[in-house]
């Protein structure tokens, strides 16, 4: 099957597109953007600038993809924007380039990006993402894989979502949301373990116990953090979910979700 281009669609010369590329109607690609293999754009779509999409994509109408980063520091160089394979992002996506030209954005593969859900410049996203509609990401958020963004969530820039984590809707997410955990609420607070999510993706229930408990020492017993991660290590230091959660905690700049 050869590339299947619209008439009606606008492609810059200076483009590369893969095999079996489809563009359909009112289409826009602009600049020096790579399209991998049998990638779907569906119609009124723009895709722009140093923008790098791997194979096996699929865009819906008015996606803006690649467009120039809205941080006011922008001045003009050439930026960034890397995804994946085996994408969906839904009707009006948004998601910007890099603000610096040392900088970039960059998506995993096997996300599904629902209607407006945004995500800003310099973000790291991971693999197997869902973000629901109107979920948002400010600028320098990193997300790792398996999470879930509930719908109209906003996350404040410089936060992470921990792998396996869910927020829930119209959360507020001002600081770190740690590994494995649901945090919801404006301001969002941690609720408990994505036990359901867990048992989906095939955890053993050993681990699944061992994060709950690990969970009660860091939100339900009168510790501060410091004194719940000694308490872990001594309880849980084979376990290594627990041990994730606790390198991700120690590591926080922002301070996590409480």
């Amino acid at each position: 099957m050869t590339q299947e281009i619209h008439q009606t669609a606008v492609i810059d010369p200076r483009a590369t597109l893969g095999e079996e590329v489809m563009v359909g109607p009112y289409c826009v690609i602009e600049g020096p953007v790579q399209l991998g293999d049998r990638c779907h754009l569906k119609s009124h779509v723009v895709v722009s600038g140093l923008t790098a999409v791997g194979s096996d994509n699929v865009f819906y109408s008015f996606a803006a993809v690649g467009e120039q980063t809205q941080d006011l520091k922008y001045t003009g160089e050439p930026t960034h924007l890397e995804i994946g394979s085996h994408n969906v992002f839904r009707e009006n996506v948004t998601i910007h380039r890099s603000t610096a030209t040392d900088g970039k954005t960059v998506l995993g593969s096997h996300g599904n990006y629902l209607a407006y859900s945004h995500v800003a410049h310099d973000c790291v996203v991971g693999d197997h993402v869902i973000f629901s509609n109107n979920g948002t990401l400010a600028g320098h958020v990193v997300v790792e894989d398996h999470v879930v963004i509930g719908g109209l969530t906003a996350v404040h820039q410089f936060c992470r979502i921990g792998q396996h984590a869910i927020t829930g809707g119209c959360s507020k997410i001002v600081q770190d949301v740690p590994p494995f955990m649901i945090a919801d609420g404006n301001p969002a607070e941690v609720r408990g373990i994505n036990k359901i999510g867990l048992e989906r993706r095939g955890f053993e229930d050993t681990n699944i116990r061992a994060l709950r408990e690990a969970y009660k020492l860091l939100y339900r017993e009168k510790l501060n953090v410091q004194q719940a991660l000694e308490a872990m290590d001594e309880r849980f230091a084979d376990d290594p979910l627990v041990q994730q959660l606790k390198s991700f905690v120690e590591s926080s700049d922002r301070g996590i979700i409480r």
